[in-house]
């Protein structure tokens, strides 16, 4: 198999390989993953998108209350490598390119801007819109940002950036199972932002963008926790269940 300079290739190519080697027959559970978070020396972000996307192959599948087990020892073909950018890898780049366009923004930025601004967020308030709706919103509201800096090159940047949200398979669906929960947060991380920018504070937009999407993070890491961490979780209150019967027994 090709070297890849993926982190996430590091965890998918390791375990194929074991698979390859017979060291994990079908139906055996892989390690926790925190376990793989130690043996490949990465964050617990990147281990999550190597399972997405050994789930995505055919090779792995998620059990619910029990963890993640070999599905098939069939090694995948080409079509693994559409894969390419995960959702965490993503917004690890963003992170570091918006919160500098928002802080270009805040100096440059026009009052009718500003008003497209609160116009996009009024969408993704509105709880009678769905969720592509407000989803386009979103996306127009950060290009719209990157507009606002007069420079055409952060404009394509952050464009492509967005756009390898549905291009890259991997990305496309860990965004897609984490749909749902926390819009109003997210519509007050977006007030947030657009009340730096019409303040013309360049420190605090790019503030305020670090912290939309380090909450954009977390809430990705929340609903795409793997069934293993749900396991744990399952045992821990039947445990708390058990301790409280018995002190009420005796």
């Amino acid at each position: 198999m090709e070297k890849s300079d993926k982190l996430y290739r590091r965890v998918t190519d390791g375990i194929l390989q074991r698979l390859a080697q017979g060291e994990l027959p079908v139906g055996s559970r892989l390690p926790t993953e925190r376990e793989l978070a130690e043996t490949y020396t990465i964050s617990r972000t990147t281990v999550r998108e190597a399972m997405v996307a050994l789930e995505m192959m055919g090779v792995v599948e998620m059990r619910k209350g029990s963890g993640i087990y070999v599905a098939s020892l069939r090694m995948p073909g080409e079509g693994a490598e559409t894969l390419d950018v995960g959702a965490f890898e993503l917004l690890e780049a963003r992170r570091s390119i918006e919160a500098e366009v928002a802080a270009l923004a805040a100096l440059r930025i026009d009052d009718e801007r500003l008003d497209e601004l609160d116009a996009l967020v009024a969408i993704m308030a509105d709880a009678d819109a769905d969720i592509a709706a407000s989803e386009r919103a979103d996306r127009d509201f950060h290009l719209a940002i990157a507009g606002a800096t007069g420079n055409g090159a952060f404009l394509a940047v952050v464009t492509d950036l967005w756009a390898m949200r549905d291009r890259c398979d991997l990305a496309r669906t860990i965004h897609q199972r984490a749909r749902g929960g926390g819009e109003m947060l997210r519509v007050a991380e977006h007030r947030a932002i657009v009340a730096a920018l019409r303040a013309r504070d360049a420190e605090a937009a790019r503030l305020a963008m670090r912290q939309h999407l380090d909450a954009v993070l977390e809430h990705l890491l929340a609903r795409t926790e793997s069934e293993e961490i749900e396991a744990v979780r399952q045992r821990n209150a039947n445990l708390r269940e058990r301790i409280f019967a018995r002190t009420h027994i005796a």
